[in-house]
């Protein structure tokens, strides 16, 4: 399907949603879907959200951090195979004796570190990560060790991911914030995309929902920022993704196709790059995010030139991901695959 017929065919797909679903107008739900074909760009939006309208994209942030490794490695400040704990502060956690974490295991799922650190206890369950600060990080490391052990497998992690951007701003002598915009969304004009925002961005950041539809507390990261601080807006994320689908076009050529070469098995029928998924069958690569108050759902395909994002103002049901559904969808719609229902 062309996307300049895509507008007719989801306003009928998303029907059932707008009346007494997702996006009913007793949940507050809003959704912006931004596809890219061939280079012909379209945003659609759907419930009280604008085209601008800022949102949290959770776990998506972690192929951001992937792309600030990958391009420190191209700039030779880091190679892969660097043990993380070389970019941590001076004795901060001992060498083991055997395999130790490197920096390609915490991108790719295989450090065999928890999804979570142990001594994670938010004080306030409406803002988790603000208050889980690089003390809180270090002394983690410093009990759970950087052993690697044997035949890791993948699994995902939160804190893999937030310590791989932890480790990237300790040696590059800044903050996560501020190597996000130095690395890539400074050479790549992604203004809208931040951790921190603007005054002028504060208006436009939708807010967002719990599963319930209450309104729910933005999040903040300090020492995980690295699996999920990112916000951004539909337009940046299909610049985002134009990139990924033609990196020869961008500065960022030879960090993006960095991230793009898989590298280990990972979920039943996938690999993954530098953090994204990768479906066999397909080529597709895709991820997806999740914080308290929204869902977000990314893709983009090599072989048909296409990418889609989904910002979803509301987080993650008991049912499943909307965000997901919905991206999931496009991509069938744009393939000409039978699409599937998405009901409520």
């Amino acid at each position: 399907m062309p996307v300049g017929d895509l507008k007719a065919v989801l306003d009928r797909d998303l029907a059932a949603a707008l009346k007494d679903g997702a996006l009913a107008p007793a949940t507050s739900g809003g959704v912006v879907i931004g596809v890219v074909q061939h280079g012909t760009r379209r945003i659609f939006v759907y419930g009280p959200v604008k085209e601008d309208s800022i949102f949290e994209i959770g776990s998506i942030s972690k192929t951001f951090t992937a792309l600030m490794l990958a391009q420190m490695v191209a700039q030779h400040k880091v190679k892969l195979d660097d043990p993380v704990r070389e970019l941590l502060p001076p004795g901060t956690v001992a060498k083991p004796e055997g395999a130790e974490i490197t920096l390609l295991d915490l991108a790719t799922q295989h450090s065999g570190l928890p999804r979570m650190p142990d001594n994670f206890s938010p004080a306030d369950p409406q803002d988790p990560y603000v208050d889980y600060h690089p003390a809180n990080l270090y002394a983690f490391l410093a009990k759970k060790g950087v052993s690697k052990p044997a035949d890791t497998e993948f699994n995902y992690s939160n804190l893999g991911l937030g310590l791989l951007g932890q480790a990237l701003a300790n040696r590059a002598g800044v903050t996560y914030p501020e190597l996000l915009k130095v690395l890539v969304t400074g050479p790549l004009g992604l203004s809208d995309t931040v951790v921190k925002l603007s005054p002028e961005q504060e208006k436009r950041f939708a807010q967002g929902h719990s599963p319930g539809h209450q309104p729910a507390h933005a999040w903040n990261l300090d020492a995980l920022a690295g699996a999920g601080a990112i916000r951004s807006t539909a337009s940046d994320m299909l610049t985002y993704l134009e990139a990924q689908l033609h990196p020869a076009k961008v500065p960022l050529a030879s960090a993006l196709e960095m991230c793009h070469q898989l590298r280990a098995d990972a979920l039943p029928g996938m690999k993954v790059g530098l953090a994204w998924l990768n479906v066999t069958k397909t080529g597709n690569f895709w991820h997806n995010g999740g914080t308290g108050g929204y869902s977000s759902y990314a893709l983009f395909s090599p072989s048909d030139d296409v990418g889609l994002v989904v910002l979803f103002n509301t987080t993650i049901s008991a049912n499943g991901s909307f965000a997901d559904r919905l991206g999931e969808h496009l991509e069938e719609r744009l393939s000409g695959k039978p699409a599937i229902v998405l009901g409520e």
